[in-house]
């Protein structure tokens, strides 16, 4: 099984907040979650990426 890392970027300000890791095998779709941003100082969207 293939582990990699991941980062989520919030869909505001485009900082990458927090980081992940995924395994490569089971998903097909990008992670979408609501989190905090610290920098919007605010709950917004943040998308996986590489």
């Amino acid at each position: 099984m293939a582990q990699n890392k991941s980062s989520l970027a919030c869909s505001v300000c485009g900082s990458r907040n927090y980081s992940r890791s995924i395994n490569t095998a089971q998903r097909t779709e990008r992670l979408e979650i609501k989190k905090y941003c610290k920098y919007c100082k605010q709950h917004t969207l943040h998308r996986e990426t590489k």
